[in-house]
């Protein structure tokens, strides 16, 4: 089983593809990850499962790849296993909120993405204010706040911090492809990559309110909880109350929009 747990978990779901299936049991979404490369320790690790339920998740994915030995079934004491609830600090409990208005612009891509196809030219004005509040807000007020102040309290150089900055990079290149379709008029680009950021995007949420924050807070000092939240006021104070407020606004009034149009 080591040499198992040394390998990339998208190699083994590749290999051993009821691997997938026993980790989408456990509500561990490592088979659509557009990477794998973390290490299926670290996936196991990360996750912060309880030891009867990572005893019974390690069993399952050594029957899946070792159907043939005799492996002990661990007796689980369910009584013992107690449901999990995430418990964020301040500081990354603004970062989960701050997910809810991206995941607002999320929902309503698909409605966007119809409206510019039924459309006898491309609106190119909706689309770059689209564009604006993912760069103002998804990725200059938010990710930023990840790249220079959370993920500096952990090894960066871990698989799932590098996951993380590959899934920023992708977004990014979404985003750039989504301007060159604005730009020249090209509805089926403006589709294709909006669409790959939405499901690029909700996933890498799911990801990181479910896994990445929990994993780091277990990590951290109370004195760096505090830091963490020192550092992020400071952030937020630096582009003032009125950023936050204005993209809340355009998501509100973007919502409003199409349900008129509907």
């Amino acid at each position: 089983m080591e040499n198992i747990l040394k390998k990339d978990i998208r190699a083994v779901i590749d290999e051993y593809p009821e691997v997938g299936r026993i980790l989408e049991e456990y509500n561990i979404g490592c088979a659509p990850c557009s990477v794998g490369s973390c290490l299926v320790s670290d996936v196991v690790g990360v996750h912060g499962l309880d030891p009867q339920t990572e005893a019974t998740l390690m069993y399952k994915i050594e029957k899946a790849v070792y159907p043939d030995r005799d492996i002990p079934e661990p007796k689980v004491d369910m009584s013992k296993v107690v449901p999990k609830e995430i418990n964020y600090s301040p500081a990354v409990k603004n970062l989960v909120d701050e997910h809810v208005l991206i995941k607002r612009l999320l929902a309503l891509i698909p409605t966007i993405t119809d409206f510019v196809e039924n459309s006898a030219t491309v609106d190119k004005e909706l689309i770059m204010n689209c564009i604006d509040f993912i760069r103002g807000y998804a990725d200059k007020f938010h990710h930023m706040k990840e790249e220079d102040i959370l993920f500096k309290y952990v090894d960066e150089k871990s698989e799932i911090i590098k996951v993380m900055y590959e899934d920023h990079v992708t977004g990014r290149n979404h985003v750039k492809n989504v301007v060159e379709g604005a730009e020249t008029g090209n509805k089926a680009q403006i589709k294709e990559h909006l669409h790959g950021y939405r499901d690029l995007l909700t996933q890498h949420i799911k990801k990181e309110d479910e896994i990445l924050y929990p994993w780091i807070e277990r990590q951290m000092s109370d004195r760096q909880i505090g830091e963490l939240f020192q550092r992020c006021s400071a952030a937020d104070a630096s582009v003032g109350e009125e950023l936050p407020k204005r993209y809340e606004k355009f998501i509100i009034d973007l919502e409003e929009k199409f349900a008129k149009e509907n």
